[in-house]
């Protein structure tokens, strides 16, 4: 099932200063300002309650204090805030394994995997939302075809909202909007854009990419025309992990034959096994890496119930990641299996009626192991990669 709308960005609202009052529930409904309690420093967060008197982050400690000098100041606790960074970023894990972490305090969320345990992105928001506010904080969350929408969504329902932007209604949304939403739009680069009549987002759209890229050069030329007309398709990339182990290719010619593809997948959770048990590791979280060969790269994944080390459970789940992708694609370019969420090995297997089979089984991947070790990587390896190319 195709989602349409998958990103969500999560901004957590006020969050230095909402884990203050959540330390200390004697400041709710106070003004409280974080990092402006020395007469040089600078605001790094303030409360809503302080902003209704124009204190705003990045503001020198000095004029926060003028514009409003009943407010509580205090000094920055990054222990705590990273502490609850984490504490929010498992909320997130809970219903997607791609998180993209911007900062301690928002993240990207790619949830098209996750749509058949949690329903709808925009149910997923709403559930986010609620996990969060049982933290003891507020957050907003903007829904989109991609980040760059998703950004703006969430931008645009601050405070403590939930905010979708239908694929079908992309431009009504977006075109109204001034330059300045534009990612890589600062005030030189509008000045130049006003001076050619463009004022709005959709003044950008409707003018020529040539004309943009003489104005402002060919690469941010190319960008801006490319976001005024909704389009982004940056994957949500999480942050590389330690505690993950992969294999990927990137092939001399683009796969497009689906038994190709289906070999090179095997081949790389082959692959992915023999290393995870080379380090006496299973897990739980499998993603497939696909780049086409218009150089797009998007990722999915799956978590499942109880860990695995093997070729045939890894190549499972990523069989069927990609399966689901459709049969109109483009050619591939590269293909990555990984698994995350790691643990010692071997994993707990479920008992059913193939528990019996199981230490045979485990002695042969023993062996298998043995002579890769004895021998290399490409000795030994499941029959069905022995007509495929190398």
């Amino acid at each position: 099932m195709e989602v349409r709308e998958p990103i969500l960005h999560v901004d957590m609202d006020a969050f230095y200063a909402s884990v203050e009052v959540h330390k200390d529930p004697s400041l709710r409904g106070k003004p409280v300002i974080v990092g402006g309690r020395g007469g040089r420093g600078v605001v790094t967060s303030a409360s809503y309650e302080a902003r209704e008197f124009g204190v705003h982050s990045a503001m020198p400690a000095i004029t926060a204090r003028r514009l409003c000098p009943h407010a509580v100041f205090l000094s920055n606790d990054f222990e705590s805030y990273q502490i609850y960074s984490e504490r929010i970023r498992e909320v997130f894990l809970s219903f997607s394994p791609l998180v993209e972490p911007l900062s301690l305090d928002e993240a990207f969320i790619d949830v098209s995997g996750s749509v058949r345990l949690f329903g709808e992105p925009v149910a997923i928001g709403a559930q986010i939302k609620r996990a969060i506010a049982e933290l003891g904080l507020g957050c907003t969350v903007g829904v989109a075809p991609n980040k760059f929408l998703a950004k703006i969504a969430s931008t645009r329902a601050k405070p403590d909202g939930l905010l979708l932007v239908p694929a079908d209604e992309v431009e009504p949304f977006l075109h109204p909007l001034s330059v300045g939403a534009l990612w890589g739009v600062g005030e030189t680069t509008a000045e130049v854009l006003r001076r050619l009549g463009l004022r709005t987002v959709g003044d950008v759209a409707h003018v020529s990419r040539r004309t943009l890229e003489r104005a402002v050069g060919d690469s941010l030329g190319a960008h801006l025309h490319s976001l005024a007309s909704g389009l982004d398709d940056r994957a949500v990339v999480p942050h590389e992990s330690s505690k993950s182990v992969g294999s990927e290719e990137t092939f001399e010619s683009d796969l497009d034959a689906n038994d190709d593809i289906l070999r090179e997948i095997l081949r790389l959770s082959d692959r992915t096994a023999g290393r995870l048990r080379a380090k006496g590791m299973c897990g739980r979280t499998i993603t497939l890496k696909v780049r086409w060969s218009n150089f797009k790269t998007i990722t999915r994944a799956r978590t499942l119930t109880e860990a695995v080390d093997t070729a045939a459970e890894i190549y499972a789940v990523a069989r069927d990641l990609y399966t689901r992708l459709g049969p109109d694609r483009p050619r591939i370019r590269l293909l990555g299996v990984s698994l995350s969420g790691l643990g010692p090995g071997p994993p707990r297997r479920q008992l059913g009626l193939l528990a019996a089979a199981a230490p045979r089984w485990e002695e042969a991947t023993r062996a298998i192991d043995d002579i890769r070790d004895r021998f290399g990587d490409g000795s030994v390896g499941p029959a069905t990669l022995l007509d495929g190319p190398s």
